[in-house]
């Protein structure tokens, strides 16, 4: 809690400050952005005009850690190793890739705001053979926790994100059922991570995986994760939807 039942700061909220003055952190320049209720309301007739935009394609608001990333994989998938995750802001299209017959009220939660650069961009990509997704991301100036850092609640969807999505393509749909996270080193706003998910073993309708997320240069290990995933559609009995060598 920020505040206490005086009205003053709490002891937690007195340590991120002196955390924050201590790091001596420059402040991150960002465009300025609308910020009042009218500025952001939406017409539900507009919000899916294109809703087969892929964002996980380059914008200008990308920087050029993200970028060099970016062509690293591009490279990558010329060999077919690795391939490139498409990524849309309807979640009807990650799970049955058709295109949705009416207008939706709903965003996919990474992908639900307007202006780019505020958020998460992020592009993922796969690896069947290893059965392991590499995620790209850099953190917007809206996803503050502690002051100038990365929300931790984001980094778990972060990790969400990941290791689902390595599980969805390594088995089919699944939901999360448990995610551990050792949350080791702050993460600044404006930094670019790089974000790992690895099926690690299978037992009939349980997935589990690990995580790590590091900084762009590698240099920083920010956190470690393991996750669990129930298969869907799994009956008792059935064997493993694949097997792994160990």
């Amino acid at each position: 809690m920020l505040w206490n039942s005086a009205g003053s700061l709490s002891k937690f909220a007195r340590l991120t400050l002196r955390l924050h003055r201590a790091t001596a952190l420059p402040l991150v320049q960002w465009p300025k952005a609308p910020c009042s209720g009218q500025a952001f309301a939406l017409k539900s007739s507009s919000v899916y005009t294109d809703p087969r935009k892929d964002f996980s394609l380059p914008n200008p608001s990308w920087k050029k850690e993200l970028m060099a990333h970016y062509n690293k994989f591009m490279e990558l998938t010329k060999s077919g190793s690795w391939e490139r995750i498409p990524s849309y802001n309807v979640t009807v299209l990650h799970i049955s890739d058709t295109e949705p017959t009416e207008v939706r009220s709903t965003r996919l939660y990474t992908r639900n705001l307007d202006i780019e650069g505020t958020g998460l961009e992020y592009a993922m990509f796969l690896n069947r053979e290893e059965k392991k997704v590499v995620g790209l991301f850099q953190i917007g100036p809206y996803l503050e926790g502690p002051p100038s850092f990365m929300h931790g609640g984001c980094i778990a969807t972060v990790i969400d994100v990941v290791t689902g999505t390595c599980a969805v393509f390594t088995v089919g749909k699944v939901l999360t059922a448990n995610l551990n996270i050792n949350y080791r080193k702050p993460i600044p706003l404006g930094s670019v991570i790089v974000v790992e998910g690895k099926v690690e073993k299978i037992e009939g309708k349980k997935i589990f995986l690990s995580s790590q997320v590091r900084s762009a240069d590698d240099t920083i290990l920010h956190n470690e994760a393991s996750a669990l995933f129930i298969l869907l559609d799994w009956k008792a009995g059935q064997d493993s939807p694949l097997a792994l060598e160990h």
